[in-house]
């Protein structure tokens, strides 16, 4: 007969061994979508400094987006109205208030305390790239417009248009099990491996400034490598705990943000073609 304690510990064993081989599950049914996200050609594409500027003109609405998940994701995890309430799972609030932290409240490289988000228009501008497309959208939002709404009348390419709706259908489920996973696996976990291949291939003339956008990307691969990633893997595992059916819905809005990412890819690649021919 087992005592209560030995009880106690084979369940809790048995636990940590579920959430494991879930999160493996996950991991696994996503590989294909991140393996064709790593050698996607957008990567060997963007060469000259004018490639640099097309490509950051259209991925900054995702670097812009990625923040809302995260609010979200804080606004389900703790506590965000008054009177202040303690939060149901501390440990997730702590680790979803230590990310916020980092990516609302970082340093530029002269030690300025900035988003994520300003960090890349700072390097966009120093490069001469365009933020008015992002600019606009923000003021649509900002005049009354539902975020849809605001999309539709900035007129973004559709690549762009269905990454961004798709985000904010995440947001609105309120489901921080979904948000997380799509902030962890959709975002925050394929960050590292996309902006290494990126950088791998900079190939700027004499004279260009990229170390906004290298600080940018150097920030991004030590912050979120080392310390996001895996936080947000924890953070997921937690959130689904031992249910399965939280596990499949992670994996089915992960597997649409990664193929969504994937069109954006798409998308950027073809204007790079379509600048190249002119």
């Amino acid at each position: 007969m087992y005592s209560t304690q030995s009880k106690d510990l084979i369940y809790l064993h048995s636990n940590i061994l579920f959430l494991m081989m879930m999160i493996e599950r996950i991991e696994s049914e996503l590989a294909p979508f991140r393996t064709k996200l790593q050698k996607h050609p957008v990567y060997s594409a963007i060469d000259t400094i004018e490639d640099i500027r097309l490509f950051m003109e259209q991925h900054v609405f995702a670097v812009w987006d990625f923040m809302s998940l995260l609010k979200q994701l804080q606004n389900e995890l703790t506590c965000t109205s008054i009177p202040w309430q303690p939060s149901e799972n501390p440990a997730a609030a702590r680790l979803i208030n230590e990310i916020v932290w980092g990516e609302e409240s970082d340093v530029n490289k002269n030690g300025d305390a900035m988003s994520h988000y300003e960090m890349y228009i700072e390097a966009m501008q120093s490069l001469g790239a365009s933020t008015q497309g992002i600019e606009f959208l923000i003021q649509e939002i900002n005049s009354g417009k539902s975020i849809r709404n605001a999309i539709k009348s900035s007129e973004i390419p559709s690549p762009i248009a269905d990454f961004l709706n798709f985000t904010f259908e995440v947001v609105n489920t309120k489901k921080a099990h979904i948000i997380s996973a799509v902030f962890t696996f959709g975002r925050e976990d394929l960050i590292p491996d996309m902006f290494i291949e990126i950088i791998k291939n900079l190939n700027a003339p004499k004279g260009v400034d990229l170390s906004d956008l290298i600080y940018y990307f150097e920030r991004h691969i030590e912050v979120d490598a080392d310390e996001h990633g895996p936080m947000a893997l924890e953070m997921v595992s937690q959130l689904c705990g031992d249910d399965p059916e939280k596990y499949q819905e992670a994996i089915s809005y992960s597997k649409r943000a990664l193929e969504l990412r994937i069109g954006l890819w798409d998308g950027i690649l073809a204007s790079l073609e379509k600048s190249f021919t002119v």
